[in-house]
């Protein structure tokens, strides 16, 4: 129904990942922006905050008919729950507390998936550094649609259908392309988030915990912050794969709008991902940015030449591989000396790369096929 996508296929990229490529430039031209390097504890200020509104609410949702509870649901509550998420998103690059105190990270986490309803915290963070790491490449991103999705939702109603189907697509694709083993931390997430459904349902009902859930899976779909699902990476402007917004949801979204600068520099907190654009703003200026998350909705689904597969992917092959490393993390998060500072950040004295972590003989052991985030020495055997 509506009119048919007119891509026929995905955007095929024989060149380099290209966010590697600029923060090698900057860095060697501006060696200043590692000083924005590090983690900012307030998000724990802020998912406190958030978490805490929510249950508060549900005294007063609790009793709310199923009308007023849908709406309050999708305009607060979703909302709400949708910048959970995104806190999700900063603390799984550690930084709340730093790279050093991975445990302490993954709690925040936990603290913020809580009103969300389903646990999702734990399991996010792998794949999601595998989609820096891979960006665009097909069975190890994601975040990329598959040809399956491609293919059956190629029409203006089908758009629509897949953006309001998007939750469970990020729920169930990644153990479609590339399932990973399940970590002891999942674990533990999923039973503190069913003694937390379970204590919602006690103290208040079955109804509230409704409102919890139903409000995370609308705040996915058709919902104004569900934009930058699409905003990120979809090709709008030839030859581009990352946009950035830089709009007022970043207040709501913890500055994920800054896109390019979060993939140029994943380690740097949100609140200095503009400072990141301010220092070297000859490397941004010049890109195609989104205004708004709502036009972005609007255009991906009317315009025919965008659809699930206006993406671009890039063979394996072009990325480098990190051979003798028990698991991908993002170089600027290891200090090739095994040696972070009192903060928890790497110190970054040279320009390293993946081969100088390998040559270094260091590796992240494993629990339970899982790295568990601490840099040691590699040994044999």
């Amino acid at each position: 129904m509506g009119q048919r996508v007119t891509r026929e296929d995905f955007e095929h990229t024989y060149t380099d990942e290209p966010h590697a490529t600029r923060r090698r430039e900057i860095l060697k031209k501006y060696p200043e922006v590692k000083t924005l390097f590090g983690p900012d504890p307030t998000v724990l200020f802020w998912v406190s905050l958030i978490v805490l509104f929510q249950v508060c609410s549900l005294h007063f949702v609790k009793d709310l008919s199923w009308p007023y509870m849908l709406l309050t649901a999708y305009c607060i509550g979703g909302t709400l729950n949708h910048s959970l998420m995104l806190a999700v998103h900063e603390i799984s690059h550690n930084l709340v507390f730093g790279f050093r105190w991975p445990a302490a990270n993954r709690a925040v986490g936990m603290l913020a998936n809580l009103p969300l309803g389903f646990p999702i915290a734990s399991t996010f963070k792998p794949y999601h550094l595998m989609h820096h790491r891979y960006l665009g490449v097909k069975g190890q991103d994601s975040d990329l649609p598959t040809d399956l999705e491609a293919k059956l939702f190629c029409t203006t109603f089908g758009k629509i259908v897949w953006i309001m189907l998007l939750p469970f697509f990020y729920g169930f694709r990644p153990m479609y392309v590339h399932q990973l083993p399940i970590a002891t931390s999942e674990y533990v997430n999923f039973v503190v988030q069913l003694i937390f459904d379970a204590l919602v349902v006690y103290f208040f009902n079955f109804h509230a915990l409704l409102y919890l859930v139903l409000g995370s899976l609308m705040s996915m779909g058709l919902h104004p912050m569900s934009g930058h699902f699409i905003a990120e990476h979809y090709l709008f402007s030839k030859g581009q794969e990352t946009y950035s917004y830089y709009g007022p949801f970043n207040w709501l979204s913890f500055n994920v709008g800054y896109h390019n600068e979060h993939h140029d520099f994943p380690f740097i907190a949100y609140t200095k991902l503009p400072k990141l654009r301010a220092m070297v703003p000859e490397y941004y200026e010049n890109l195609h940015i989104h205004d708004s998350w709502i036009k972005v909705l609007y255009r991906f689904i009317t315009d025919p030449t965008i659809g699930p597969n206006a993406r671009t992917v890039r063979e394996k092959s072009k990325i480098k591989e990190l051979k003798n490393v028990d698991v991908l993390v993002e170089k600027w998060e290891i200090d090739v000396n095994g040696i972070a500072d009192k903060t928890g950040v790497p110190k970054y004295e040279s320009e390293s790369t993946e081969e100088n972590i390998v040559a270094n003989g260091y590796a992240i052991p494993k629990a339970n096929g899982v790295a568990n985030g601490h840099i040691v020495p590699k040994t044999n055997g």
